[in-house]
């Protein structure tokens, strides 16, 4: 194996036909940030985006801008920008709520489904691994419909593709792993079982590319403050196959949370609800213009790729990254108790490197964040990396490892100051 040097890593980044991206962030110096997974870094036309928000479209206009500035479009104008990262078409995904907000919507139009064309299929089918919000989500509406939450292993999942199947519901990329689930397989085969499939796009929207429309998939959810870079609890998405849109004016398959915004005409304040057309109706309350229009930058951000060759090219800087990442760790962190728990294969790979270690590994994360090298922890023992193609580079990698090295060689994780747990790890 050839040693790898910081020189060689400068040299790939002058050669980085998606090197002018990183203009579009605002990185602070000293930092090397691999938590986009996690938290996106902020676009330099965010603040002043917002700034006109707040002093001319609400200081100014006030009222006004829900017409005048488009503040009631900005859902349909936001989600239309995020279709084109996820496959789907204009008109079908809406930027709203929380993916758990979202989430609660989508099972349970898909439990409806399910209840009016094969009553008695009763199993959903998860991974016990997946992000606890999905399952705490999922568990509620189990006990509220009458079904049962199957959780089951990654290599578990296909045999339980069967004739109880009523959901699978799962994250296409592991928050914890970084194992990618195949969308297209996974799809099919719940199909053919005879069950919907329900998916988390939070790890992998604006990180790797995604074919809704092409993989058949069923519904999607996601999140807007990770890769799409729209600021701290940022709006979420949702999206729904155009095929069960068409059956949602059944009065049973109305989504759960049918509030005014969702209405066909809110305007008109009738008391009885009139669903809206597609995946409108699945907007509940009055959308938050500031953090829409915040958002709309971190997706634009994603978007400026597009010309660079998109998705794809995003997708193979990242496994590029992630590939040298993990090179760098086993070359230079061998003996120190690191375990890969991320996959090798690309084609199960998601935009990050999780690694264990029994002893320490919150510590180890603490003295890297102290020397501007930024991951986060996820227990049990979990040190995680998130490598966001946009804005990294691959000096910036080898720099991070070169901190790692010493923080392990010196053992300064073991001072006291990084042991102490915060509230948010």
């Amino acid at each position: 194996m050839t040693d790898i040097t910081r020189q060689a890593c400068v040299l790939r980044d002058a050669e980085d036909p998606l090197a002018s991206l990183r203009e579009q962030f605002e990185l602070p110096p000293g930092t090397i940030y691999l938590d986009g997974n996690s938290l996106g870094v902020l676009p330099r036309a965010t603040a002043a985006r917002v700034a006109e928000v707040v002093s001319a479209e609400w200081g100014r206009d006030l009222i006004q801008s829900w017409n005048k500035a488009g503040w009631i479009d900005l859902p349909q104008r936001v989600g239309d920008k995020i279709a084109r990262l996820v496959g789907a078409a204009p008109g079908e995904l809406i930027a709203a709520d929380s993916t758990s907000l979202n989430l609660y919507k989508v099972l349970a139009v898909a439990l409806g489904l399910v209840k009016a064309d094969a009553p008695k299929r009763r199993v959903i089918v998860s991974e016990r691994d997946n992000f606890p919000t999905d399952l705490y989500i999922a568990e509620s509406l189990a006990r509220q419909h009458g079904f049962e939450l199957r959780l089951v292993s990654a290599d578990e999942i296909a045999a339980h593709l069967n004739d109880e199947l009523a959901v699978l519901m799962l994250t296409q990329v592991n928050y914890r792993s970084g194992r990618m689930h195949s969308m297209r397989d996974l799809t099919a085969a719940a199909h053919a079982a005879g069950g919907l499939v329900v998916w988390d796009l939070a790890h992998s929207a604006g990180a790797i590319p995604v074919d809704l429309k092409g993989s058949d998939a069923d519904f999607a959810v996601g999140c807007g403050y990770k890769y799409l870079n729209g600021g701290p609890g940022s709006p979420a998405f949702v999206w729904l196959h155009p095929r069960h849109a068409a059956r949602m004016d059944e009065q049973s398959l109305w989504q759960p949370l049918s509030g005014w915004m969702g209405h066909a005409a809110p305007f008109e304040f009738t008391p009885g609800y009139r669903p809206a057309t597609g995946v409108a109706r699945f907007v509940c309350g009055t959308p938050s213009a500031i953090a829409l229009s915040a958002l709309e930058c971190g997706v634009d951000t994603v978007l400026a790729a597009e010309p660079l060759g998109g998705m794809e090219a995003l997708r193979r800087k990242s496994l590029a990254l992630t590939d040298l990442f993990i090179e760098l760790v086993e070359q230079r962190c061998a003996g120190h108790g690191l375990a890969l728990q991320t996959p090798r294969a690309h084609a199960v790979r998601g935009s990050q490197v999780s690694l264990r270690r029994e002893e320490g590994a919150y510590a180890i994360v603490q003295a890297l964040i102290a020397r501007g090298v930024v991951g986060d922890f996820r227990a049990p023992g979990i040190l995680r990396f998130g490598f966001t193609p946009l804005y990294l580079r691959f000096v910036d990698v080898w720099d991070a490892v070169e901190h790692l090295v010493q923080v392990l060689e010196s053992g300064e994780w073991r001072q006291s100051r990084f042991n102490q747990r915060a509230a948010v790890t």
